[in-house]
């Protein structure tokens, strides 16, 4: 085989890849600019879990010049990126797709549906649950005094940092299963572990969190998904091994 036989498929390869990135790019770019004439009321639905524990008298203020602007696009843009995970994701897969075994497909297809649900629903429950207790629980606790105004550029990092962090916390189930199926560990060997899983899940908590109550509120479900990817992994496991049994006719079959 010659050298322009190598360079041919490694050419055809980075102009896939290529078309691939561009259309992940348009598919950005077109909910970003779906997005752009609504990202005032975007981001005060954002801002909600903490304006409505705010004092009457207090606001979101902006230090910078162009915070007013430049923010609210900023965070729609973020929302942009999350809204095409699926079509990221779908793209990335239509790549390598061509390269992967049968089996191989049929791993990676319902690992990546439930990573991305999970981390849509860690974000959820981030927005839902623990914005509004934490919130709540800052503004009372401020000294008499002391307005509560924020920047809208350092709360919406704020805000972009917990949804990473409960984001990534309710993937513990799936990276479970991954372990599982690799065959790195058993059900039976993290589950022993549980004790040190707890202690890591609150010690994650504490440098993540500021305050106990939310440090427990990210605690407790990391927790709670760790045995659920242990449940699942049993499983899994159970109808790898059911499978691998022959049964009663591939028995008589083989007499």
């Amino acid at each position: 085989m010659t050298d322009a036989d190598h360079e041919q498929p490694l050419v055809s390869h980075l102009i896939e890849l290529r078309s691939r990135l561009l259309r992940i790019v348009i598919g950005i770019l077109v909910v970003f600019v779906g997005l752009s004439p609504f990202s005032n009321p975007i981001y005060t639905a954002l801002a909600g879990p903490l304006t409505r524990h705010m004092p009457a008298q207090s606001s979101m203020i902006a230090i910078d010049v162009l915070s007013p602007f430049l923010t609210p696009l900023k965070f729609t843009l973020v929302l942009a990126l999350f809204v095409t995970v699926p079509w990221t994701l779908y793209q990335v897969w239509a790549f390598v797709a061509p390269g992967l075994y049968q089996r191989e497909k049929r791993m990676v297809l319902p690992i990546i549906f439930s990573s991305t649900t999970l981390f849509y629903c860690g974000m959820i429950f981030a927005y839902f649950v623990i914005m509004p207790i934490f919130f709540a629980f800052i503004t009372s606790t401020a000294p008499e005094g002391v307005a509560v105004m924020t920047d809208i550029n350092r709360y919406l990092d704020f805000v972009m940092m917990m949804f990473f962090a409960f984001g990534v916390a309710f993937e513990v189930p799936v990276a479970t299963v991954i372990l599982v199926l690799a065959g790195i560990l058993t059900p039976e060997a993290m589950a022993s572990k549980r004790s040190y899983v707890i202690v890591g899940a609150f010690v994650i908590g504490m440098f993540l969190m500021p305050d106990v109550i939310s440090q427990t509120l990210l605690a407790l479900p990391m927790w709670f998904l760790f045995e659920v990817g242990i449940f699942i992994s049993r499983l899994l496991r159970r109808r790898r091994q059911e499978a691998q049994v022959p049964g009663p006719a591939g028995s008589a079959g083989q007499r």
